[in-house]
């Protein structure tokens, strides 16, 4: 015969069981849910879905798929617009070229993609609790216009970024380089956590819904094994042995310092120096009387003063004002109430004193500067318009500055204009020519050239290595995002070309490097990890929704008698066992089927009588 303890631990092992099998009823919480999702408020109907009846109705199934749809491609605009951010100058400035005015749009697409994309993530996650609690969904038509417009953006932003700025797109391929493997890992983790509310409707279909099931696995598992699968197609340059990281690569000021100071300003390139840039980039223009001067737009609205000094003329070329025309304008003001980066209000009272009185720098200044300070200078050159007097001997007169107007020596200078670049190498050989396009090898030998400056877009860490293995270095342009740089550094680019360097200079390593075994460790606990986890929580749906099929097939019927006997001693279970505080005897209580998604108040029994017996 039995002991007491044991009939105890047998006991507390059925209530644990009878606890596990129990359908909480969560009002409140199902009431705060329903009222945001479907906007039904103060109701006191239930809306929980029977066994084997589906979540919702056919519009409502549209609806979410719709707003799964609409979560998915906000989601990956905002990704693509957030590593975008290494451009968000330039497309501001292509937007102020086409409206005449500047305004912080970059920043404004960021911030409404942010907002629809909270948005539609609120409403995915009420539903999904709406679901683990076996509610039918309900969206309110308030939350499918949201949907819609969500939707509408999305779609519109993409399709318009894409024509505009299809370059865009390698930004984003890049990206995947430094964030999948981390990528891959928050989306197992997203996944597992799905796996609860889709194993407890995938049981809780009856065997008539086999197509519902299906339709659960058929779109569940197979994306799940993609997202278990994705790093076997994985490459990525920061993922390499320790002790193959090279030097990190130099950096050249794009147009100085200009998150610090005004673009092409003497302040800006002294700012550059400072914050231990290699060398200077910048672009050159020839004044209509033969003095080479530091400007990269075609015209002087957008960094000068020109609609003050000269109304009539700020739409004329830059090139066709003399340099004491150009004296006169100021070239920092804009800087500071444009704000392009964002940064004009960190300066310092005398900072912005300086970057104020900024005017247009000559290219002799600046050679001046970079023969100070030991600093190689990049620039490109523009032809100046019809008309101009230097039209035909713009390189020549340009070259004479260099070798006769300044004091820097030829070999610090990088030759980038491909204009005359014969004669260019016969009046100076010591110029180190530099190529903006990328040329077989063999051309770049013929030209002598010894650096490639090309845009970031064509990173490639077997042509970088491929060049340098015939001593052609390698520079980007413009690289001003940490993680781009990281991308560089690992890809084995010798320099840069940023509009940052004071932030640049400061990283010890690159983001994201890691080993290939410590990836392989990454990957592949996760994904173990993902599969026991769903594993488990598939089996205790199964058994739980098997246990309580079990239990709604047989029905016990209670006198009155009976009941108002054991008010008092013991405290009875959905579907469990109840024993009396006296002789441990079980007695096994049962809901109908037919009770499945009521209240407990509306069950036969009271499930929740005041007891100090065990639970079951």
């Amino acid at each position: 015969m039995a002991s007491p303890l044991s009939k105890l631990q047998l006991g507390g092992l059925r209530g644990l069981r009878a606890k596990l099998l129990r359908r909480r009823d969560h009002r409140p919480l199902v009431a705060c849910l329903s009222g945001l999702y479907g906007c039904r408020w103060g109701r006191d109907e239930r809306s929980s879905s029977r066994p084997g009846a589906c979540c919702c109705d056919k519009l409502e199934g549209v609806s979410f798929a719709l707003l799964v749809a609409t979560f998915c491609l906000t989601l990956v605009f905002l990704y693509f617009w957030g590593q975008a951010k290494n451009d968000y100058n330039d497309f501001d400035w292509f937007n102020f070229m086409n409206l005449g005015f500047w305004f912080p749009w970059s920043v404004v697409l960021l911030v409404v993609t942010a907002v629809f994309f909270t948005y539609v993530t609120v409403l995915m996650l009420l539903a999904l609790c709406l679901l683990s609690e076996g509610q039918k969904l309900y969206l309110h038509w308030s939350h499918k216009i949201g949907i819609l417009l969500s939707l509408t953006f999305s779609i519109a932003a993409t399709a318009v970024l894409s024509d505009l700025w299809r370059k865009e797109w390698t930004t984003l391929l890049l990206s995947f380089q430094v964030t999948a493997p981390y990528l891959h890992v928050g989306g197992v983790l997203l996944m597992t956590a799905l796996s609860w509310p889709i194993a407890m409707h995938f049981f809780r279909m009856s065997s008539k819904s086999e197509a519902g099931q299906g339709l659960i696995l058929g779109v569940y598992l197979p994306i799940l094994s993609a997202l278990y699968l994705v790093p076997l197609g994985l490459y990525s340059p920061c993922i390499k042995q320790v002790g193959t990281l090279g030097p990190a690569p130099a950096l050249f000021g794009h147009r100085g310092a200009p998150m610090l100071a005004p673009e092409n300003t003497m302040m800006s390139f002294e700012r550059a120096v400072e914050a231990g840039c290699d060398g200077l980039e910048t672009d050159v223009t020839i004044s209509v009387d033969g003095v080479p001067f530091l400007m990269h737009d075609r015209t002087l609205r957008r960094t000068t003063d020109i609609h003050q000094v000269f109304p009539n003329w700020k739409d004329a070329s830059a090139a066709m004002f003399t340099w004491t025309e150009l004296e006169e304008l100021n070239a920092g003001t804009w800087f500071l109430s444009h704000n392009p980066f964002g940064t004009a209000g960190s300066l310092g009272a005398a900072d912005r004193l300086q970057a104020g009185m900024q005017s247009i720098c000559s290219l002799q200044a600046l050679l001046e500067l970079a023969a100070r300070t030991d600093k190689r200078v990049i620039f490109d050159l523009y032809r100046p318009p019809t008309g101009h007097p230097y039209r035909d001997t713009w390189v020549q007169r340009t070259l004479e500055v260099v070798q006769n107007e300044s004091s820097i020596h030829s070999s610090q200078v990088l030759w980038l204009p491909s204009d005359l670049r014969s004669l260019v190498q016969d009046l100076d050989p010591f110029l180190q020519q530099t190529s903006g396009t990328r040329l077989p090898l063999e051309e770049l030998q013929r030209q002598r050239i010894v650096l490639l400056n090309l845009h970031y877009s064509a990173m490639s860490p077997e042509l970088t290595s491929a060049y340098a293995a015939v001593n052609i270095s390698t520079n980007l342009y413009v690289v001003s995002q940490p993680w781009l740089f990281s991308l560089a550094w690992c890809a084995g680019v010798q320099s840069v070309t940023t509009n940052a360097p004071q932030l640049l200079s400061a990283m010890s390593a690159p983001l994201f490097l890691m080993s290939p075994d410590e990836y392989n460790v990454m990957w592949i606990l996760s994904d173990l990890l993902s599969l026991v986890l769903i594993f488990i929580i598939f089996t205790f749906h199964w058994w739980r929704e098997r246990g309580m099929s079990s239990c709604s097939s047989s029905k016990v019927t209670m006198d009155d008698g009976t009941y108002s006997k054991f008010t008092t001693g013991l405290q009875l279970t959905v579907c469990g066992s109840a024993f009396s505080s006296s002789s441990f005897l079980p007695i096994p209580i049962c809901s109908s089927g037919s009770d499945w998604g009521r209240s407990p108040s509306a069950l036969p029994v009271d499930q929740s009588l005041q007891s100090g017996d065990q639970l079951l």
